[in-house]
């Protein structure tokens, strides 16, 4: 057995159910480079390392929120912040629950933590299963809309000890219902720790969800995220996600088109620099009629980071009238560095309109040269076409409190990178 897989069994603490997840896990093991899903991203040196279950929480500083309004919740080392968290003035019809307090209760739990994973390279998603024992319950309710956005804020700080903490969170909309959330993901201090968090998105029919990610995590620590959301008629959900921290980051999105006229526009930044390594792999399923993907997604690759990006989308059989589209472009900016693309599209219905496209490249050097040629340096003439590159993404967000954050975040970022 994997060092990784021996340290995270030991703290399982779940039912019988979960110890199925945790048994199905420990006897498949982690995927290696013959798992189609798992070839660009290598686990060797991760399944070599051992991690502790959290025991107490580190006191985090007020300030480190100073950006980040309320209503947020927060969350440091997988725990829950009541002190940190401010979710007194919530709008009536939008609840906010830990799953702790959920399981404690026995409600629901069947639904929503009953879920099987049967693929043996989903082993995160099946520690996930086995080991989370907190996470957020969000529910608006049916009709119920709010201009004000509601904030997640994940903390991972710095202890002495590498620490593994799973966490399960579920969004739910119903009918008509419209909300805008931000996560926020945070390192304080450089620290090294493991977080395994898998979300469920369940919008309901005509609901309305803007969701942006803003990954800032510790330049040594390992993020594992799976997202998987399923959306009615004339649901729409609109997401950015920025990559920016972490050593070792993997995003699984998975977006199910199950009613008529429902869309999805995901978008994102991935953000390869130092010795980073950077991994999103998008799932989108058509399967009803008139739906609509547009996935817009920028890869910038420096110093000896690696990132690697997978965009598929499968229109199912019945699907007829779907709108996909998948664009794809990444920078090389250092000899080192390294982008590994994969656009795929698998067709299965007749009337479909579907477009992808995929690039890596450098610099537009007409651009460069017009900049140059109006007295702008070279170096700043890069940075400001490397800069407008990654902010291409955000132009789906239309809440400008929103969409300064995560500008401030990727600006920030780029800076660090030595790119803007």
């Amino acid at each position: 057995m994997a060092v990784l897989l021996d340290s995270l069994a030991q703290g399982f603490k779940g039912d019988a159910s979960q110890r199925a997840a945790l048994d199905e896990a420990l006897r498949d093991g982690l995927p290696g480079a013959r798992s189609e899903a798992w070839k660009y991203t290598s686990l060797r040196a991760l399944e070599r390392r051992s991690f502790a279950s959290v025991e107490s929480v580190p006191e985090i500083g007020i300030e480190l929120l100073a950006d980040i309004p309320a209503p947020r919740m927060v969350f440091v080392n997988g725990r829950y912040s009541p002190v940190l968290s401010a979710t007194t003035h919530l709008p009536q019809g939008i609840s906010l629950r830990l799953l702790s307090e959920v399981l404690t209760k026995g409600e629901e739990t069947a639904r929503f933590l009953g879920r099987r994973f049967e693929q043996t390279d989903e082993v995160f998603a099946r520690l996930n299963a086995a080991l989370a024992s907190e996470g957020v319950w969000l529910r608006v309710e049916a009709g119920v809309s709010s201009d004000t956005p509601l904030h997640l804020v994940f903390i991972g700080a710095e202890d002495g000890t590498d620490r593994a903490w799973h966490l399960r969170n579920l969004l739910e909309l119903r009918e008509d219902a419209s909300l805008s959330l931000v996560e926020h993901h945070l390192g304080a201090g450089t620290h090294a720790h493991l977080i395994n968090t898998l979300t469920q998105v369940h919008l309901a029919d005509g609901a309305k969800l803007t969701h942006a990610r803003l990954q800032q995590e510790s330049t040594r620590a390992t993020s594992l995220l799976r997202t998987d959301a399923v959306l009615g008629s004339d649901a729409g959900y609109h997401r950015v996600d920025l990559e920016l921290g972490s050593s070792l980051s993997r995003h699984e999105l998975n977006v199910r088109l199950q009613g008529d006229n429902a869309q999805v526009v995901a978008n994102g930044v991935l953000l390869a620099d130092g010795k980073r390594h950077v991994d999103t792999r998008l799932g989108i399923e058509h399967a009803a009629r008139d739906t609509r993907c547009e996935l817009t997604w920028r890869g910038l690759g420096t110093g000896r980071g690696r990132a690697v990006f997978h965009g598929g989308i499968l229109i199912h059989a019945g699907a007829d009238g779907s709108d996909a589209m998948l664009s794809n472009k990444n920078l090389l900016l250092s000899e080192d560095a390294e982008i590994d693309t994969q656009p795929v599209l698998e067709i299965h219905a007749d009337e479909v309109k579907a477009a992808h496209g995929a690039t890596v490249g450098q610099l537009d050097a007409n651009a460069l040269f017009y900049l140059r040629s109006r007295g702008l340096p070279e170096a700043q003439a890069q940075q400001l076409l490397t800069a407008a590159f990654c902010r291409e993404p955000l132009s789906v967000l239309e809440d400008e409190r929103i969409t300064a954050s995560l500008l401030a975040g990727l600006d920030g970022a780029l800076a660090n990178a030595g790119v803007s």
